[in-house]
């Protein structure tokens, strides 16, 4: 393979990433692990009680352009819905917790039910419409 080759090559796999990235960038889905058995948060973890019905937990750090829109998301969300809370986290200040939650970039957002179990997360900037249907999804179960 020439140089012309290779540089080309690597061009289009860093092209496909960065595509693979943005189309899953603020998406929902469930956790690995079966929700029964999965991760819980309490509100020793989260500094916050837990919410009545759900809990949003964003996990930002200071300098996080998209970490600022998602606090208002997750602001609108919890007036639209009742019984929701919202909780944000510094991951620099814990990042015990952020290894635990295995948070691989900021903002991610957890989505706990109301007993703190993980149901749904997201990495990057969720819409608001994108967390209203994952909060559906987490309030039907």
């Amino acid at each position: 393979m020439t140089g012309v080759q290779v540089l080309v090559a690597a061009v289009m796999v860093a092209g496909a990433a960065a595509l693979i990235m943005r189309w899953k960038n603020g998406r929902f889905a469930a956790p690995a692990a079966d929700p029964q058995d999965g991760e819980r948060l309490d509100p020793d973890d989260l500094g916050a009680p837990l919410g009545q019905r759900a809990t949003l937990v964003q996990f930002s750090s200071a300098f996080c352009a998209p970490c600022r829109a998602t606090r208002q998301v997750l602001s609108q969300v919890t007036s639209l819905v009742p019984g929701v809370a919202a909780v944000e986290i510094d991951a620099e200040a814990q990042l015990e917790l952020v290894r635990r939650m295995n948070v691989l970039r900021t903002p991610t957002v957890l989505v706990l039910d109301a007993q703190g179990r993980v149901v749904e997360r997201a990495s990057g900037a969720p819409t608001r419409d994108q967390v209203l249907v994952a909060l559906d999804r987490a309030l039907s179960n």
